[in-house]
């Protein structure tokens, strides 16, 4: 079985007979692989031998986590527009359940009118855990993360603004879309994220100006609880996020990994 050395896209996709394989992108073509990275020994990432086309196979969420973990308020602009103030001590914490999660191309469900009026987007890059982590240290803190994909926090800002936790506004089915791969081996410090809501930039921003380091958050959250292989962590959202309403199209895109593209329904 042949070990592939070098990884950069991955993906987790169904066949048209309903199973799911978890694979790498190169050129249109999907690279089956012969576990879920989860499961890999030394990072190893083996191909099957089986090829699909991209075009072929339905995108699936990049991974189901055993928790999503986000951290909010990380940028100092986003904290100030949402009533919150950026901590430069240790982050605002919350959780998203994962009934939450949606792939690219799907649709975001507004709740009913009665249960919230204001529904935002804010546009992340998550980092993807790669290998079970406690009490990690800074310096070997990106040592554990496998990959980066794009999430979509989505909110009800009414709610949170009202509650004295999150859970709520931030934790409606359909509210977390990610996706729609998972980059392996790029730099998570330094990437340049813009949402478009109808093709119109409302949020543009870059992760090194994030008021916390994303190492930092790696070590934090590890002294709390462990993480484990394929959990998600959304690092926060720069300023610009605003109410989506039924008919909208939200675009979250993030430099080297892509565009994770939602309809409002």
């Amino acid at each position: 079985m042949q070990v592939l050395q070098k990884t950069q896209t991955i993906v987790r996709y169904q066949q048209h007979n309903g199973k799911i394989y978890y694979g790498i992108v190169e050129d249109g073509v999907i690279l089956q692989l012969s576990s879920s990275f989860t499961e890999v020994v030394n990072g190893e990432l083996k191909y099957d031998g089986s090829r699909v086309k991209y075009n072929d196979v339905k995108i699936l969420e990049p991974v189901v986590p055993s928790k999503i973990v986000n951290f909010g308020w990380t940028y100092v602009e986003h904290a100030k527009e949402t009533g919150g103030t950026a901590n430069l001590e240790e982050p605002f914490l919350f959780l998203k359940p994962a009934s939450s999660i949606i792939p690219d191309q799907g649709e975001i469900i507004l709740p009913s009118i009665d249960l919230t009026k204001q529904v935002e987007m804010e546009g992340e890059v998550a980092l993807v855990i790669g290998k079970r982590g406690k009490n990690v240290k800074v310096e070997e803190a990106l040592d554990y993360v496998f990959g980066c994909t794009i999430f979509n926090d989505v909110t009800a800002r009414d709610l949170t603004k009202s509650d004295p936790q999150f859970t709520r506004g931030k934790g409606f089915d359909t509210f977390g879309p990610l996706g729609p791969c998972i980059v392996k081996g790029i730099d998570p410090t330094n990437l340049r994220i813009i949402t478009t809501l109808n093709d119109k930039i409302v949020q543009d921003g870059n992760t090194n100006q994030m008021s916390l380091s994303i190492p930092f958050l790696i070590s934090w959250i590890s002294q709390v609880m462990t993480l484990e292989p394929g959990d998600v962590l959304a690092t926060g959202s720069p300023s610009g996020s605003c109410p989506m309403k039924s008919g909208d199209t939200v675009v979250v895109e993030v430099e080297q990994i892509g565009k994770l593209c939602n309809y409002v329904k």
